[in-house]
Parts: C-alpha cells; structure tokens; sequence
C-alpha cells in the first residue's frame, strides 16, 4: 500500500490528481476547504481507499498538528512509499500591494507558504521515527510552486512571494534531509500555465491594476493552456522519476 497527502484536492488540478491517485493500493488523504462527494463515489466504485479532512489551511497550526498525530498513528509495515503533495494555493486581489486588503495578503501567506512548511515538517518528523524503527520506503514531499516564483509580476506581491518561499525552503529541506540516513526527498515544481480558476481571476482583473492581463488573455485565445487533467498527469509522472529530488527547484518542461 502507497500513502498519499493531498492538499487542495476539491478543485483544478488538486482534483484532477486526486481522481489519477485514486487506487485499491494507495490511501489517499486529502486535506481541502470542503470534501468532493464526486471523488468519493468514484474511490467507492475503485474500491479505493480514501479520506478527506475538510480543513481551513489559512489557519495551518491544527492541520499540521492533526496530520503529525494521524501519520504518528499509523503502522508503516505494509506500506511501499509516503508522499505529500502540498498544492493548495489562494491568489487574492489581484492589485499593488498597497490596493490589497490585509487580510488576504495574510490568507495568501498563510494557505501558499505557511501551510506547506507546517505540513512538512510534520510529515518528515512523523516519517523519520517509522525510519527509525526500520522502514526503508521512500519518503517525498511535492510542493506545487509556479513560474510566478521565479520571476516578478506587477500586482502579484503575496502570490509570488508566497511561491518564492515554497522554493526557497524546498532548497534548505532538502539539504536538512540530505545530511540523514535514508532522508526524504523534496522538489518544488511548476507546473506550467493551466486552465484553472486562477487563469479565469487574472483574465478577469482590472487592466490598470494589472498590466500583465493582456498576456493571459492571450494565452487562453491561444490555446497554450493546459487542462487540469494534463497538467495532473505530468505533475503526478514528476515523481516517478529516478532523478526525484536531484534538482529540488524543478518545472515540468525541463527535460
């Protein structure tokens, strides 16, 4: 059995990696604002295992907290592999910084960067002591980071920011896991343009707040957005790779 921790899986891409997850020999947990009854019936007519935590991750403390205690409570004998996918991620006002409202500057931090690294930490704290009793499974985490992280966009300050530090703390994990006997392995991964909801609210901003909109207007005029299930699929191929976690910065169309 592989185990499987999904943030953001209600909508978008999270969900489309949640449907490709699900299977008799995985336990997907889910961890997302409201459940999928839609995802549910289909993990029933899979027979595949599945729980979903209805959890608010702009306040992350009782997340992480609950996560670290349900890993902490379960047997690693049996199970193959231990994954967290963190890819839940709130895009706020899409204005200057000075035009964006405090508190979803904070929501944007907290749900885009804070959560990550609490779930993280709980998930790699919560591995190691099943390490330490012998399991020898491989261990990763997968944070779902974006271009947007890598290079500056006006009226973008708390989502860029947010990516930029799921980045940077994937680089300085990664080196903390590699000092360890059968550390976890960690990468941070743009996924490319998709065809979400936040494609729709950049379209959909104010052109004098926003000097970029024309770009993703044209983008989708252009047909060079990819859909959530494609964008799933080559998110969710990463991992498999053998060189996982080599480059711990990474974006899907690198070779």
């Amino acid at each position: 059995m592989h185990l499987t921790v999904l943030t953001g899986a209600s909508r978008g891409m999270g969900l489309a990696m949640a449907q490709q997850l699900l299977s008799p020999d995985r336990l997907l947990l889910c961890l997302s604002r409201r459940t999928n009854a839609e995802l549910q019936a289909r993990a029933d007519a899979l027979h595949a295992p599945l729980l979903q935590w209805p959890v608010d991750l702009a306040e992350p403390e009782p997340a992480a907290r609950r996560l670290g205690e349900w890993l902490a409570g379960q047997p690693a004998t049996g199970l193959h592999s231990a994954t967290l996918i963190n890819n839940a991620g709130v895009i706020p006002t899409v204005a200057p910084l000075e035009a964006v409202p405090p508190t979803e500057v904070a929501q944007a931090l907290r749900v885009g960067l804070e959560a990550p690294m609490l779930l993280t930490g709980a998930f790699l704290a919560a591995t190691a002591r099943w390490v330490d009793q012998g399991w020898r499974g491989p261990r990763r985490v997968l944070n779902i980071s974006s271009g947007l992280g890598r290079y500056p966009m006006a009226s973008q300050a708390p989502y860029c920011a947010a990516k930029a530090g799921l980045d940077h703390f994937t680089r300085c994990a990664a080196l903390d896991q590699a000092q360890q006997p059968h550390g976890a392995r960690l990468v941070s991964l743009a996924p490319g343009v998709i065809d979400t909801d936040m494609q729709v609210q950049l379209r959909g901003a104010d052109a004098a707040a926003f000097p970029d909109r024309a770009r993703f207007v044209e983008l989708q005029r252009g047909g060079q957005l990819t859909s959530p299930e494609q964008a799933a699929a080559r998110v969710l191929a990463w991992l498999d790779r053998p060189d996982f976690g080599q480059n711990p910065v990474a974006d899907v169309r690198d070779a």
